[in-house]
């Protein structure tokens, strides 16, 4: 049924006015910013619903996201060895919030923690930034391309759709200072920003973005993801921790039983997860082949606060002495992959984190059984090169091998180097460990069945290597692991 379409000159229908409330209580902060944002998005909702039932439409629909804020006077020094939850100077601090419901946990360790190092209150409002109506219906619901035919004109007359001015990403770029209002940021993305990237990643990996867990591990090779699988649903008969495997399209394996049909076509990026009831799981992306894909999907998953990421992979050996099967250990990146350029200058030094070399390095001698001297026959540490193009070896080699031979670098992948940088950039630990799959700069390419053969007889043992180092960064204090190495001069407050 067309319904008469709204004019431009239409009242602003919006929930209730509600006043800004001053929260003592972490708790007690976070369930009224529930509560606020679930009137906001259930308004948009049953708004929407009426009109696509054929409703008249009374005016524009406009509802906002709550709002957290904090304000200090004060430039006593914060006697924290967290690189977070303290503001550096006096003034007010905001952000804008959104699914409250899946960040509750982590809201209430960030407000608490401004609570106890700055000892004022904070303050819950509702913001001036509406919810776009994309955003607000529920997950897997789509705004059908019949309503603008009901509405007789564009939807964002009647409702507020994405606006990509204000969905960046100058806050982690440090390229943002303070607002309109003289607010500085509280936390590193914006509800839109956040909203974006949850959106993006249902459709990348055919999983909800409430099963990502805090351990992500890349990889760019299927097989690492069927040994995951295997792996993975072992761990479901013991004792272990964990409660459940999450497979694309939603299919969950409990001990008690399976719930769900697994994707009908696998997405773009295949996604499983290894689920605790803490979150402290680990999560497994096959991100494809390519930097682009490297940066799409770390973009989306920094909005997610994981306490690491890893890169397991396959790299070109530079080095005679490399074999076929060794691992290289990245503690330097040659970034020629391009697709980051524009928002981290490649003059940014990208360091290697202590804590998960430290951690990669353990788990390699516990898996393989070497150490000490012993070690070095089947690992190297080294520079890694990331580039944009797959069949580099087609080009003339005097120019790259004298460039790669200058860089010191032992591998060349193009993944790695990507995956890092974003972890620098958003704040997130991360770390490499790839296995030379070929050397083609020594006459030793990567054939069909030299491949195979490789692949049967390494990708179980390097997999594991990383699932250990995983379990052992998730017994690391936070303190630690979120080290003040990844934090600049003026940064939020929220991890």
């Amino acid at each position: 049924m067309r319904v008469p379409y709204a004019p431009a000159q239409v009242p602003v229908l919006t929930p209730a006015v509600r006043p800004a409330k001053l929260f003592h209580e972490a708790g007690e902060a976070v369930e009224h910013i529930i509560a606020l944002y679930t009137e906001a998005t259930e308004f948009l909702r049953d708004n929407f619903a009426n009109v696509m039932k054929g409703g008249e439409v009374e005016g524009r629909y406009r509802a906002f996201y709550p709002r957290l804020e904090l304000t200090t006077t004060s430039f006593a020094r914060i006697d924290s060895r967290l690189s977070f939850g303290h503001v550096a100077e006096p003034g007010t601090y905001s952000a804008t919030l959104t699914r409250p419901d899946l960040f509750k946990g982590y809201l209430e360790q960030q407000i608490k923690l401004l609570m106890n190092n700055h000892g004022v209150p904070v303050q819950v409002s509702v913001s001036d930034t509406p919810i776009p109506l994309h955003f607000a219906l529920p997950e897997g619901a789509h705004v059908e391309g019949s309503i603008e035919d009901r509405l007789g004109g564009p939807l964002r007359d009647t409702f507020d759709v994405p606006d990509l001015e204000t969905t960046n990403d100058d806050i982690v770029n440090g390229t943002q200072g303070p607002d309109a209002s003289g607010h500085n940021p509280l936390a590193a993305f914006t509800a839109q920003r956040v909203d974006y990237s949850l959106a993006r990643l249902a459709h990348y990996t055919a999983t909800s973005p409430a099963h990502f867990q805090n351990h992500v591990l890349f990889t760019n090779y299927q097989f690492y993801m069927d040994e995951f699988v295997t792996w993975a649903k072992e761990q479901l008969t013991e004792d272990t921790g964990y409660v459940a495997f999450v497979e694309p399209g939603g299919r969950v394996t409990t001990r008690d039983g399976v719930e769900g049909e697994p994707a009908a076509k696998m997405p773009q990026m295949p996604t499983y997860h290894l689920t605790r009831a803490d979150g402290n799981g680990i999560t497994m992306v096959n991100i494809g082949v390519g930097p682009s894909n490297a940066k799409t999907i770390t973009d989306h998953i920094a909005v997610l606060r994981p306490h690491a990421w890893l890169m397991l992979g396959h790299c070109a050996g530079l080095r005679h002495s490399q074999s076929l099967g060794d691992y290289v250990l990245a503690h330097a990146y040659v970034r020629e992959d391009h697709v980051l350029d524009d928002d981290l200058p490649v003059w940014v030094p990208i360091p290697a984190l202590a804590e998960i070399q430290v951690a990669l390095e353990n788990a390699v001698e516990s898996v393989t059984g070497l150490g000490g001297y012993e070690l070095k026959r089947i690992m190297r540490t080294g520079t890694v090169v990331t580039i944009d193009n797959r069949n580099w070896e087609l080009r003339d080699q005097s120019g790259p091998v004298q460039r790669l031979s200058q860089s010191r670098a032992i591998a060349l992948d193009m993944e790695s180097a990507t995956i890092a940088a974003n972890g620098f950039r958003f704040r997130v630990p991360y770390g490499t460990l790839l296995c030379v799959s070929d050397k083609p700069l020594h006459g030793e390419l990567k054939l069909p069945g030299m491949a195979t053969d490789f692949y049967k007889r390494q990708v179980a043992q390097h997999l594991r290597i990383g699932l250990s180092a995983m379990e052992a960064l998730r017994e690391m204090p936070l303190e630690r692991l979120h080290s003040r190495k990844l934090r600049s001069f003026d940064e939020t407050a929220f991890l």
